[in-house]
């Protein structure tokens, strides 16, 4: 079990989930160093919010925010998300990413990741009759207003059923 596991399984019996997601991410060093922040969670987690402040940390030659930190603020979101939405009956894996830059970033910006009701009863739904399956979600960057778009990330993620991913894995070896 992983050091981030062990810490949230703790800490998920003297806070609600929902706080521990975000602080744990605002507190651990890998997201802090990309300069996002999760701003608000909803308590089912089905729906999170970050900022990436423009700042010193994450300026380039050109005085814009960094592609790389865009990048990484929202890279573990949509993964860890669902990994904590779903439960532990399945395993949830980032698959590949795409980042398109649509214009500079010279303000801060913000995403919002979310699941639906209807979403996860299809992965769900998938999962059980095809045993893994690939979904994507895209996530953009805007300014507060949400009205221009700075940057779009696609993520694919691989979700299966536990006991069937262990089984081929073992096949594997």
């Amino acid at each position: 079990m992983s050091f981030y596991k062990k810490i949230a399984t703790l800490g998920s019996k003297f806070i609600g989930k929902h706080h521990l997601f975000k602080h744990g991410f605002n507190w651990s060093p890998m997201y802090r160093r990309s300069t996002g922040k999760v701003v608000d969670i909803s308590k089912d987690l089905m729906q999170v919010r970050i900022k990436v402040p423009i700042s010193y940390k994450n300026r380039n030659y050109v005085n814009s925010i960094f592609g790389g930190s865009m990048f990484s603020a929202v890279d573990p979101i949509p993964m860890v998300q669902l990994i904590n939405i779903i439960g532990e009956d399945y395993v949830v894996w980032d698959k590949s990413a795409e980042i398109h830059f649509k214009r500079p970033a010279k303000e801060h910006l913000y995403a919002d990741f979310t699941y639906t009701f209807e979403e996860l009863d299809n992965i769900i739904n998938r999962v059980q009759s095809e045993n893994e399956i690939e979904i994507t979600k895209v996530t953009t960057l805007t300014n507060k207003d949400r009205n221009i778009v700075y940057c779009e990330i696609k993520k694919t993620i691989y979700i299966a059923n536990k006991k069937f991913y262990k089984e081929k894995r073992r096949r594997k070896k």
